[in-house]
């Protein structure tokens, strides 16, 4: 499922959208960004709460499909200017993170 498909299928804001065509091949859930960095596999579905210019850093780092802003969380402005400069696709939703990350299950298989 590429990322276009997956934001019309969960009805995702889109904050910024760098590669819609890409593959998501999973989910991963994570909040401590330092854990995130050595832990989040490439071409997944980051799914946080965090909402700072780290997430963008974090991002480019770990390579993940998109990030997904989960709980109504908006993005302030350090980091999407930053995520549309480093090329991070960042899409939110109103949807707690469980909620979110087994609704992305349920679709990715």
């Amino acid at each position: 499922m590429t990322v276009k498909e997956l934001s019309d299928a969960l009805e995702l804001k889109v904050f910024y959208m760098e590669e819609e065509d890409r593959e998501v091949e999973g989910g991963y859930c994570g909040d401590l960004l330092s854990w995130v960095m050595g832990r989040c596999p490439e071409n997944v579905a980051w799914v946080t709460i965090m909402s700072n210019q780290n997430v963008a850093a974090v991002a480019v780092l770990c390579d993940p499909a998109c990030t997904i802003l989960s709980e109504g969380v908006t993005p302030d402005a350090e980091l999407l200017e930053r995520a549309e400069k480093q090329g991070v696709t960042l899409l939110g939703t109103d949807m707690d993170e469980y909620q979110l990350c087994w609704r992305i299950k349920e679709l990715l298989g």
